[in-house]
């Protein structure tokens, strides 16, 4: 992976919209109370942001992800005030991750189907049950014009999703790309995990979208564009069970080889990374699996911190969640305990003062059927965030 320069985030989750609300409420540690196993984003209103035209046919997946787009852009400056300030759409695109689609809409033309006939399900509806559909509403709501990439990974889909944008900058695909991942909460997503037993208040599930705008560090230079993080390396991997007929699988081995080769990747020792930013969400046996391989790979008291305990589990959604929680670690103050620490600390003061605070985060998500994936992120040379 070439290094990719983060310019701009956009952000709709559980602990709010844009930015600079989400770095306030993570910073200070804020953890919403989950209800009834879910964490959803408090009075979302997409027409604060889109306007109120357009909307009637959109479902909640494709709002969240439209309005992060939207604040992706500008928070980048390449738009202002809804117009483009920077670059063109024909050199802008977006790559991005979801795991479930939208069952808010293949459940609702299922029940009409099934409870009364096919001839009264909504044809604009039907668009929306496409796993991509989100994506292209995006495209379009936002003259998106260059690559259009949907990836299906699970939980990995979205660090996965910055290893596919990189090929796609360095090939000249575009020259800046929303890249991220969203999903959206529905009453079929919330029942199939409670059959599974996989949710309560302590594991809920979340929602929401998160988008990074990621350049080439010279292109995002040269335009003079504000640099918050940088991307630098990536690795993935995959341990089958032991039983063919296993439906889920946490493999610390595949988590430790993923980090392995997302290190080798950023050209950058397990000694040099501060901060682990992983994916524990509340379930035991994938914790444990994720605790294991981050203290192979890096040390027992290397700080491993959990942003799910304040954004829930927002699946195809969690990586790039896990991103933006990485900016705001590494853009905060050097002073200060990280939030959400579930092992380790911070390096002591004095290496902290001659490394001008946490300059090097590994993000690590771990699937549930064998796979996972790790991107390693570094601070900008000068903080701006």
């Amino acid at each position: 992976m070439s290094p990719c320069a983060v310019t701009g985030v956009g952000i709709v989750s559980a602990l709010g919209v844009g930015r600079a609300t989400f770095f306030e409420a993570f910073r200070a540690g804020t953890r919403p109370l989950a209800s009834d196993g879910q964490l959803e984003v408090p009075d979302f209103d997409a027409a604060k942001y889109l306007g109120d035209k357009g909307l009637r046919s959109l479902d909640r997946l494709t709002k969240v992800l439209v309005v992060a787009a939207r604040l992706a852009l500008h928070d980048a400056g390449l738009k202002r005030d809804g117009a483009w300030a920077a670059l063109s759409p024909e050199e802008v695109g977006i790559v991005v991750s979801n795991a479930y689609g939208s069952l808010e809409a293949t459940t609702e033309l299922d029940r009409v189907a099934t409870l009364e006939d096919a001839r009264y399900i909504n044809p604009s509806r039907f668009p929306l049950t496409v796993s991509n559909s989100a994506a292209g509403y995006t495209s379009i709501w936002e003259e998106l014009r260059a690559l259009n990439v949907t990836v299906s990974d699970g939980n990995c889909g979205a660090l996965d999703a910055a290893a596919c944008a990189d090929v796609m900058l360095q090939q000249g695909r575009a020259k800046a790309l929303l890249v991220g991942g969203a999903e959206a909460m529905s009453e079929a997503l919330l029942l199939a995990f409670r059959k599974l037993d996989a949710v309560d208040d302590a594991a809920p599930l979340g929602e929401g979208a998160a988008l990074l705008t990621l350049e080439r560090v010279d292109d995002a230079r040269e335009r003079g564009a504000r640099i918050l993080g940088e991307v630098v390396g990536y690795g993935t991997a995959f341990e089958p069970p032991e039983r063919e007929s296993s439906l889920l699988h946490a493999s610390p081995q595949a988590l430790e080889r993923a980090i392995a080769d997302a290190l080798s990747d950023a050209g950058t020792s397990a000694a040099e990374v501060d901060l682990v930013v992983s994916g524990i969400s509340g379930l035991r046996t994938f914790d444990q699996a994720e605790l294991q391989a981050t203290a192979t790979a890096f040390g027992a008291g290397t700080c491993v911190v959990a942003p799910k305990r304040a954004l829930g589990e927002t699946l195809g959604a969690s990586g790039a969640m896990g991103m933006v929680a990485a900016l705001a670690y590494l853009g905060g103050d050097e002073r200060a305990s990280p939030p959400h620490v579930v092992r380790g600390a911070l390096r002591t003061a004095s290496r902290m003062a001659a490394r001008s605070g946490a300059r090097t985060a590994v993000v690590t998500s771990l699937g549930y059927y064998g796979n996972a994936s790790a991107l390693v992120m570094r601070a900008p040379l000068r903080q701006a965030v």
